[in-house]
């Protein structure tokens, strides 16, 4: 059984856990540690795998049933270890007779405690990778490019503040899918693969939940994802989406992330989400970038800016209006937004270049580039000025 499938039944084992009379806190530590023994014996007995034809859940209650079992055994452990609980070492000192377990629990409960509103989004970001994702401590804190030490109590301190949330209230959608958009933008970094770990989670959610705006942000994720190969040169330099060759967007992403918009717009029930996959499809569906449908972008943007009121949705409709109306118009639409606004001066520098004032234009790429929160984008703005002094030196 390969480890994302493993990771998959993460949620469903630790709820089972919870409604057994486990804390979430404790339960968490206990499944960790399953998942950590089920890597280890598996390897050499692996639970059975589906075979061609056959019932492919049969294998994977199989499988999550060895999980509760030894969860639960090691959540049992801990509490007799724990002189301090001895309350609720009697109350769990009978193990419950081994049974059937349900081949679905509704795990999106975990989803709504783990972007509790009390957490911060950096420890709801995590404790979502550890308890719902199923990542180890070591996973996480590779990816976010911190030390392993500074996660774990990042960690251990989201799980103190929602050991005690109850799982008896409704949780907040939003929060959830920030939570997961979060996760998401954070990228490739270390071994895990954060926005394909955040697709399946997503997946997992809209599998679960009803709702058009789950399945907006899945389509958002899948429409960008396609890009993903295009968006950098073998160098690793950064590549607009003007230049990028349509060729190696994945196709299959794009055709599945417009389907599952499609089907959450015809709800007629728009959200945020739904409105920014509106636009990254319109740019997925343009054979090329000078036939994209920018007077409809600016108009999705609109729509985007009514449900917002974000400034980095004006911000991004300004280069929208910029393509649609011609750069002055753009401009014009920068002019009432607050400077200070990240990628500000890359904006302006842009619209700058396309009205033909490269003086202008060439200062301002030098002052984003100052600005530019990652190195991939420094670099590209720090290209874009000396491409265009070059020019005005010529």
């Amino acid at each position: 059984m390969d480890e994302v499938l493993l990771r998959s039944l993460t949620p469903s084992v630790i709820t089972v856990l919870v409604r057994r009379g486990a804390d979430f806190a404790a339960a968490e530590d206990a499944v960790q540690d399953a998942l950590v023994e089920a890597l280890r014996v598996w390897a050499a007995d692996p639970p059975p795998s589906p075979r061609h034809g056959s019932d492919r859940a049969e294998p994977l209650r199989d499988a999550k049933g060895w999980l509760v079992t030894v969860a639960w055994r090691k959540f049992l452990d801990a509490a007799r270890a724990d002189t301090a609980r001895r309350r609720r070492e009697e109350r769990v000192e009978e193990e419950p007779l081994p049974g059937p377990v349900p081949a679905v629990d509704d795990t999106l409960q975990l989803y709504f405690l783990c972007a509790h509103p009390s957490l911060t989004p950096a420890s709801a970001v995590a404790l979502t990778l550890r308890a719902v994702g199923g990542l180890t401590t070591r996973q996480i804190a590779e990816a976010y490019l911190v030390p392993e030490a500074t996660m774990a109590q990042r960690i251990s301190r989201a799980k103190r503040t929602v050991s005690g949330v109850r799982f008896d209230k409704p949780g907040d959608v939003a929060t959830v899918l920030r939570v997961l958009y979060l996760v998401f933008n954070e990228g490739y970094s270390g071994d895990i693969d954060l926005a394909a770990e955040a697709i399946r989670l997503t997946r997992q959610l809209a599998a679960r939940i009803d709702h058009p705006e789950v399945a907006g942000l899945l389509a958002l994720m899948l429409l960008h994802h396609a890009r993903r190969a295009a968006r950098t040169a073998p160098d690793g330099s950064l590549v607009p989406l003007a230049e990028q060759d349509r060729g190696r967007w994945d196709t299959t992403l794009i055709a599945e992330g417009i389907g599952i918009l499609q089907a959450a717009l015809a709800r007629d029930r728009l959200g945020e989400y739904q409105a920014q996959a509106a636009i990254a499809a319109l740019h997925a569906d343009a054979p090329t970038a000078e036939e994209t449908d920018w007077v409809q972008i600016v108009e999705w943007y609109d729509e985007l800016t009514r449900l917002t009121d974000s400034p980095v949705v004006r911000l991004n409709r300004a280069v929208a209006v910029g393509e649609a109306d011609g750069p002055r118009a753009g401009l014009a639409a920068l002019a009432a937004l607050d400077a200070t606004l990240p990628r500000h001066a890359a904006v302006a520098a842009y619209l700058h270049e396309r009205d033909g004032d490269l003086t202008t234009a060439a200062r301002l790429y030098a002052e984003a580039a100052h600005k530019a929160p990652n190195l991939a984008e420094r670099d590209h703005l720090t290209r874009q000025a000396a491409r265009l002094n070059a020019r005005r030196g010529r």
